[in-house]
């Protein structure tokens, strides 16, 4: 399939409360919000596998009271491009290298949730030296997200069977699209501990409920991300363990709910004690402050769950580095 635009799938979207953008950065045009003042420190909102900007509409206003806040679609997700065999970390991290230097042109901190708290962790040992002033990974599977991670649970263990189902039964691009197939075979497809934490998946829910489609969130992603992960191709020639140990930067690690099933090593969560706990003695041996939050009480999404919360921990400890 070829290269697709937003204007190709304009039927996907609905309007938000904030004006959308787009910025050209060669290969990918990224589409993203801003609010704040123009003067106030910048800050850059990196959304996690399957969100797109918008997941960060209940934070934004929040946040603009003391930065200038940047939240964007990464490619293959939201409203910007969708690049067919080309989803890795180097890449999507690059174009936030570009999209610092073309839109926000100073340094920034960085925010970003689940795989984009590891895309937070790339650009906060990869990005141009003076770029980013401090990073935020908030409940990052660092390692977990892994076909072989240096320690702990890889992805077969964790959401990867979530990822391998949607990859099948949607396709890359959505070519195949069976949501209702997807919600009826994800009873046989997932470990029982992963399916009993998704909702709007039973196989009787599709049956009395067939008309019911997918979330908007997943509406606007390419399912071909989710392959990407399962296969190893986003991850490869991106050791997490080199990433980490190379960060330039202070970081904020959040950790949130976290169990692993004694009987399977599933792992249910982002990422497990032992990962969190080995990213911060990289972290710290490459020379960085880690403030690290142990939240198991918290869902894996603090800033839509408890938006309030998420903004004041993420502003008071970019006001404690000064």
């Amino acid at each position: 399939m070829n290269v697709s635009e937003a204007e190709d799938r304009a039927e996907t979207f609905v309007p938000h409360e904030h004006p959308e953008w787009t910025a050209d950065l060669g290969e990918v045009r990224m589409n993203y919000a801003v609010a704040g003042e123009p003067d106030s420190p910048a800050l850059l909102l990196v959304p996690g596998q399957s969100e797109s900007w918008w997941g960060y509409e209940p934070v934004l206003a929040l946040f603009a009271e003391h930065f200038r806040v940047f939240a964007v679609d990464l490619r293959g997700q939201g409203r910007s491009t969708w690049t067919p065999g080309r989803y890795t970390l180097d890449n999507l991290g690059n174009d936030l290298v570009r999209f610092i230097d073309l839109v926000i042109g100073r340094p920034t901190f960085v925010a970003g949730h689940s795989s984009g708290g590891v895309l937070s962790a790339w650009l906060s040992a990869y990005a141009k030296p003076g770029q980013i002033l401090g990073a935020v990974y908030e409940d990052p599977p660092l390692f977990s997200s892994e076909t072989n991670p240096a320690c702990g649970p890889s992805i077969r263990q964790g959401m990867g069977p979530v990822f391998a189902a949607w990859h099948k039964w949607l396709g890359d691009q959505w070519s195949i699209g069976d949501w209702r197939g997807l919600r009826r075979a994800l009873p046989d497809e997932l470990p029982r501990l992963l399916l009993e934490g998704l909702t709007g998946t039973r196989a009787e829910e599709a049956e009395t409920d067939p008309g019911t489609g997918p979330p908007q969130n997943l509406r606007e992603y390419d399912p071909e991300w989710a392959g990407a992960f399962v296969s190893g191709s986003m991850t490869a020639g991106c050791d997490q363990a080199t990433v980490l140990s190379r960060v330039r930067v202070p970081v904020l690690l959040t950790h949130h709910f976290r169990r692993t099933d004694a009987d399977t090593g599933q792992l249910i969560g982002a990422v497990a004690d032992v990962q969190a706990q080995r990213a911060r003695q990289l972290i710290e041996a490459a020379g960085q402050p880690v403030t690290y939050h142990s939240l198991p009480e918290m869902p894996h999404s603090m800033h839509a769950t408890d938006p309030e919360r998420y903004a004041r921990t993420v502003t008071e400890w970019v006001k404690s580095l000064a």
